[in-house]
Formats: structure tokens, C-alpha cells, sequence
């Protein structure tokens, strides 16, 4: 059996790893801690031992630690390239996600992967069966094997996590077609046609061992992919859905009986009311491990907006427990994003796991907004500039209408002008109240 690499094994062991001692001073906790919940399962690093090795800067995703975001790049079969993909990114990066995943569905992947591995300071993940569907003229002639030896493939270059769909049974199939949406997962709808077309059970399943000795080898963290998490409210929190979690269940506590790290997705598209009930499902049927989430959009009706109808309820999933969001972007359901959307998608997950921070208490969380604050009410615009999320757009917008350097100290903006100015007239209240005393 392959030697067992993994951060807990080692944690297990008692041992403060280097990527420990990272995480907790980036997290503001103690090597003590982060020891401990990565022990326990509650807290993850994804970080394979051939990118630790490179250029990576290896971070944590659990309760302990800050809501995480996602954000997914990768060409298709009708656009982008190498080029396009890094510069995808340099974005991802530059605006705050701190894990990204290569969906690439069209040519050249592997070169594509290994670009992105290459410059990444952050943890890459990938759904590996995408690639490996690529090798075969029909979904009935993949084998397991085809699919335990892409994944493996994927190690040896270095990815530090995978999504894969190992917990859609055959019996569970049966449960979504009902749905006004269906399976809307990729690698749920693939892995469910397999086992339609062969009358065979998932070989994710069923060759699950084999996977967690691959992960083992190289400490590749296994997300728990839902692969059939509801594409639209009517579908939420139904029988497929949970049926599938339950199964997740069981391969949580199958991996950490291996010593390897795994998180679990969820949902998609869950109307508010529902996201509190779904975090309790989560961590109660898969015993605390750190919780992935795909937004959830909380309205159908916003295509071209849904970076925003998920950015509300990313928030909320956050705040209740949820350790990492994957970002939506404007162009979800519609195409594939650009460099453009993909900057708007990061940002408004930024915006969505930092209002879960300050709701969850996590101290030192709200300091950037008092800051902002104060900066706002002394016009001190540089400042605010400088505080904000995506300074560059906050710039640009303050000066569309001010442009001139002059304004960048005037105690007002175009909004109000100077006379109508609230912050100006109270900055006035208070130098009369001083003069008075």
C-alpha cells in the first residue's frame, strides 16, 4: 500500500506540518488548533505534495477559519485557450479567490493544467471525469479503470483537490427524474448515464478504495461532489438530494479512516428559507466535514444577474456554517465567463463570505469596515480607494463624474454635491458643538 501523506495522518500523528503552522498564522489561530481540526476532519488543506512542493501557499478551509471562495475557470470545446485561462487566473487571484477549479472541457487540458499548476499560489481543483469522458467515443465505454488512472494522472501533476460524484447510486437515479430540472450536475448526469447505459453501480462507489489510495499517495483532498444538487427551487431539498447526502456520509468517515482530507459540495438553488436546514443536514449526516457550497442561487429569474441572486444566499449559508463558497458569475446558466465576469464573480463572493465573517464574530473581521468608515466620513477618498474590495471600479466610478485631483479631497461627491452632503452637514454639527464647549 502507498505511503499515506496526507496533512492528517500527519496531524493524527501528533505532527505540526509547515502547511499547519501557514494556515494558523493566516488565519490568526493557533498551530494547536489547526492541528486538531484537521485531525477531527472540520478543517482541510488542500495542498498535494507536488504543488507544496512549487509555488503553492497553502491555506485552510473549515469553521475555524475564514469563509473560503471559489472560483472556476477552464476553456470548452468553443472557446479560450492557455492564454485565456491564465489570465482568468491572474484575475481569480488578484481580486481575493483563494482555491481555484479547472472545469476544461475542450482541447488541450493538460497542457492547460499544467499552466495553471505552474503559476498557481493557490490551491487548483478539477472534476477529472470531464477529461477522461474525452478519451472514449461513447459514456458506455469508459471503464473504472479509465477513470482511477486519469485521477491518478491528475495527482502526479499536482492538483490538490478533486470533485468527484461517488456518492449517485443506481437506486437514487430514479429519484430526480421526477424534477423540473433534473440532474443539472455535469459529473452527476455523466456518472448517472453510466450506470443507466452498463446497469452497473457507480465506479466511484464501488472502486473506492482505490481512489483513497490515490489521495492518500499525494494528499489530493476528495470533495464530495452533489451530484444532485437541485437546479432550481422547485427542486430543493427534495428525496434525490438527500439520498445522495447520506451516501456522502458514509464515504466521509471511509476517507478518514485513510487519514485523507474530504469536504462535501452542496446545494445549488435553495430558497432562503431552507439554507439553515441544509447546513444542519450537512454536518449532521456528514459529521462536521467542512461544507462546499455552489452559492445557492435563491431565485430562478435573474440569468445574466446570478452572481448576485447567489451572492445572497452564499452569504447566508456562510454565516450558518458553510466553509467555502463556490462563486457564480453573470454569465451562469448562459455561457462560458470571461475575464470580465470572472472579476464580478469573485468580487461579489468576496463581498458574500465577508458579510458571513462579521455575522459569524470572527474577530477582526468587521476592522476593514470601520476603517472604510472612517476614511468615508473624513472624505478621505484615497483611503477608501485603498479599503475598498475592488479599488480600481471604485475609483473609476468616483472619478467618472469628479476627475479632476482637486476632488479627491473635497468633502462631498456627485451624489449629493456640496450643499446636500449629510456627512459634510454633520462634520459641521460637530466643529459648532466643539466651538461651543
Amino acid at each position: 500500500m502507498p505511503t499515506t501523506v496526507t496533512q492528517m495522518h500527519f496531524a493524527r500523528r501528533g505532527e505540526t506540518t509547515d502547511a499547519m503552522r501557514t494556515v494558523a498564522e493566516r488565519e490568526g489561530i493557533s498551530p494547536d488548533l489547526v492541528r486538531a481540526e484537521v485531525a477531527r476532519g472540520r478543517l482541510v488543506i488542500p495542498a498535494n505534495v507536488r504543488h507544496l512542493a512549487g509555488c503553492l501557499a497553502p491555506m485552510g478551509i473549515g469553521t475555524v477559519a475564514s469563509v473560503k471562495i471559489n472560483a472556476n475557470i477552464g476553456n470548452s470545446a468553443v472557446t479560450s485557450d492557455i492564454a485565456g485561462e491564465l489570465c482568468k487566473l491572474a484575475l481569480a487571484v488578484r481580486y481575493g479567490a483563494d482555491t481555484v477549479m479547472d472545469l476544461s472541457t475542450g482541447g488541450g487540458i493538460d497542457e492547460i493544467r499544467e499552466a495553471i499548476l505552474a503559476a498557481s499560489t493557490v490551491p487548483i481543483g478539477t472534476v477529472p471525469i470531464y477529461q477522461t469522458i474525452l478519451a472514449v467515443e461513447e459514456l458506455a465505454a469508459l471503464t473504472p479503470q479509465m477513470l482511477l488512472d486519469n485521477i491518478e494522472h491528475q495527482a502526479q501533476q499536482g492538483v490538490d483537490y478533486v470533485t468527484v460524484h461517488c456518492g449517485v447510486l443506481r437506486s437514487h437515479v430514479p429519484l430526480a427524474m421526477k424534477r423540473v430540472t433534473g440532474i443539472v450536475s455535469r459529473g452527476g448526469a455523466l456518472m448517472a448515464g453510466w450506470m443507466t447505459a452498463r446497469r452497473e453501480e457507480n465506479p466511484l462507489y464501488t472502486h473506492y478504495d482505490e481512489l483513497l489510495e490515490i489521495a492518500a499517495a499525494y494528499d489530493v483532498t476528495l470533495s464530495l461532489g452533489d451530484g444532485l444538487r437541485p437546479g432550481s427551487l422547485a427542486d430543493a431539498s427534495d428525496a434525490a438530494q438527500f439520498a445522495e447526502l447520506r451516501t456522502l456520509g458514509e464515504l466521509v468517515e471511509r476517507a478518514w479512516r485513510r487519514d485523507v482530507q474530504v469536504m462535501v459540495e452542496g446545494p445549488g438553488h435553495i430558497p432562503m428559507h431552507q439554507i439553515e436546514m441544509n447546513v444542519r443536514m450537512e454536518q449532521e449526516i456528514c459529521h462536521e466535514a467542512p461544507f462546499y457550497t455552489l452559492g445557492p442561487l435563491v431565485t430562478d429569474i435573474a440569468p445574466a444577474y446570478d452572481h448576485i441572486t447567489s451572492a445572497i444566499g452564499a452569504a447566508m449559508i456562510g454565516w450558518f456554517g458553510a466553509s467555502m463558497l463556490c462563486y457564480v458569475t453573470p454569465k451562469e446558466h448562459l455561457g462560458l465567463p470571461d475575464a470580465e465576469d470572472v472579476r464580478q464573480g469573485v468580487i461579489a463572493y468576496k463581498i458574500a463570505a465577508h458579510a458571513a465573517d462579521i455575522a459569524r464574530g470572527r474577530p477582526g473581521a468587521r476592522d476593514r469596515d470601520d476603517a472604510l468608515s472612517r476614511a468615508r466620513f473624513a472624505f478621505d477618498w484615497e483611503a477608501q480607494f485603498a479599503l475598498s474590495l475592488d479599488p480600481e471600479r471604485a475609483r473609476e466610478y468616483h472619478d467618472a463624474t469628479l476627475p479632476a485631483e482637486y476632488f479627491k479631497s473635497a468633502e462631498f461627491c456627485s451624489m449629493c454635491g456640496p450643499k446636500f452632503c449629510s456627512m459634510h452637514l454633520t462634520r459641521d454639527l460637530q466643529r459648532a458643538a466643539a466651538a461651543a464647549d
